[in-house]
């Protein structure tokens, strides 16, 4: 369930980062009764920011499926990394 806090308990600064590290997920801050922002530690920035680039390249590929776009032999692709890299 998400953590909502009153923008008041922004004034403990120390607490609300205690509670974003400790629960790995953002904390919901409302103002007068309504949401207004989001704060999160940087390593669940990053985890989401990794998660939201992985999602969007499986859509790029399931695109390309649909395209028709011809699929790549798993040894050839890694042939030519090695080559374009400089390993053997």
């Amino acid at each position: 369930m998400p953590e909502i806090r009153p923008i008041t308990d922004l004034r403990n600064t120390n607490e609300i980062s205690e509670l974003c590290h400790k629960k790995k997920e953002p904390i919901f801050i409302t103002k007068n009764g309504y949401g207004d922002l989001v704060v999160m530690s940087m390593e669940t920035y990053e985890r989401q920011m990794a998660l939201a680039s992985v999602y969007k390249k499986l859509a790029e590929a399931e695109k390309q499926l649909v395209d028709g776009v011809p699929l790549l032999e798993g040894e050839e692709v890694f042939k030519k990394l090695r080559k374009k890299h400089g390993r053997v």
